[in-house]
């Protein structure tokens, strides 16, 4: 499958012409991955967006880094399959990684795009930039809101300890 039809698929290229899409598929790199491989740990730096081209990936939190009582291991909070993003954070602040990316299906490819890469195309081609911001907005507010959602559902149906 072409890497512009790939891109094509992301919500975060939305609305890109086809010559947008060729320029940010110039800057990828494809990387494949196995059932249990780790593309990058919660609470390390980043600085690259991953678009999946095919296989899935956990996005998962480690509630022991927050409270070292719980013991529970990483819980996954989404799975994502072709044509989804993730990492897009480190687009926006180049902060530690808010969660984990671990693939659960064998020979899962993710198209691997550098923030500075990226950035460059913005700067260089305005239009490009604003465009892919405006998705990017979008993108985080949906799954700030499906976070949101998730929380509510476990508060509202975990078990009520003891008083």
């Amino acid at each position: 499958m072409a890497i512009t039809n790939v891109l094509r698929q992301a919500d975060i290229f939305y609305e890109l012409t086809s010559t947008q899409l060729e320029l940010v598929a110039s800057i990828c790199e494809e990387k494949a991955y196995n059932t249990g491989d780790l593309v990058f740990a919660e609470n390390t730096a980043g600085d690259e967006l991953y678009v999946i081209v095919e296989g899935e990936i956990d996005i998962e939190v480690d509630p022991s880094l927050v409270d070292q009582s719980r013991s529970d291991g990483p819980q996954t909070i989404a799975t994502l399959r072709r044509g989804q993003s993730f990492g897009e954070v480190a687009l926006v602040d180049q902060g530690l990684r808010s969660a984990a990316a671990r693939c659960v299906r064998h020979n899962t490819r993710l198209l691997v795009i550098p923030r500075y890469k990226l950035m460059l195309l913005c700067d260089t081609y305005p239009q490009l930039g604003y465009r892919l911001m405006r998705n990017l907005a979008a993108d985080l507010a949906m799954k700030i809101r499906n976070t949101d959602l998730l929380m509510r559902e476990r508060l509202t149906w975990a078990p009520k300890s003891p008083d």
